[in-house]
């Protein structure tokens, strides 16, 4: 049960020529110039977990509670990212300038900015929340960060219980907010499905019954943790 990166770069023969690059691949070169030169596998075997779910599944909430109580050191990717971007850091000014223009920042930076999180922390047990979105992202940390992850947990909640508590916690928006939310679930299983079969196939992914309160979707989370502790 539980068992590209590449990117090309091109030839600058000018800087007028050099200012036409786009910010997008500006901030993978910046990021790939300043990676992390320890390397994770070669200095510690982390235990990872990629943490799944739609929007409005509880794996937030539950994500806390298992750090909390299993000692787990909690990385949430959007986290990060927003960090980043409240830095007054030439990496954070350009993760901003891609996310205005409505563009998806690139897998390569979402997982470096992951690695410097895990090379600073001094835990060995992290939650990564929330990612991978995408089999592009799940390549991109697997190869960036050369190991895949140890456990994948999938919170599985129905769509209409997913929008009933999305649309609680965001009281004070139109109702028509709805079809956002919608379309945001839409996104999420067609990105998502491939990963979570990818993950399945190889017996690492546990699927958790997200519907209940907190504490009764917790009783199902601890009682797989528990069986981790040394």
């Amino acid at each position: 049960m539980w068992r590209r990166l590449g990117f090309l770069s091109p030839a600058i023969s000018s800087s007028k020529r050099q200012n036409r690059i786009p910010e997008s691949l500006k901030l993978v070169m910046l990021f790939a110039t300043d990676a992390v030169k320890d390397d994770i596998t070669a200095s510690r075997r982390p235990f990872i977990t990629f943490v799944l779910g739609g929007p409005g599944s509880g794996k937030g909430t539950q994500c806390a509670r298992i750090a909390s109580a299993f000692g787990f050191a909690h990385l949430s990717a959007g986290d990060l990212l927003r960090e980043e971007m409240s830095c007054d850091s030439k990496k954070g000014k350009l993760i901003r300038d891609i996310i205005m223009e409505g563009k998806i920042v690139p897998s390569e930076i979402t997982v470096h900015l992951i690695k410097e999180a895990i090379m600073s922390s001094s835990a060995d047990r992290f939650l990564i929340d929330g990612f991978p979105r995408s089999e592009e992202n799940r390549i991109a940390f697997e190869t960036i960060i050369g190991v895949e992850p140890n456990l994948v947990l999938f919170f599985d909640c129905p769509e209409e219980e997913m929008v009933k508590r999305v649309l609680g916690r965001n009281q004070g928006r139109i109702d028509d907010n709805i079809e956002t939310i919608k379309k945001r679930l839409k996104v999420f299983e067609m990105l998502n499905l491939p990963v979570i079969n990818y993950y399945s196939a190889k017996g690492k992914l546990y699927k958790i019954n997200a519907t209940g309160t907190v504490d009764e979707i917790f009783e199902k989370v601890r009682h797989l943790f528990g069986s981790l502790r040394p």
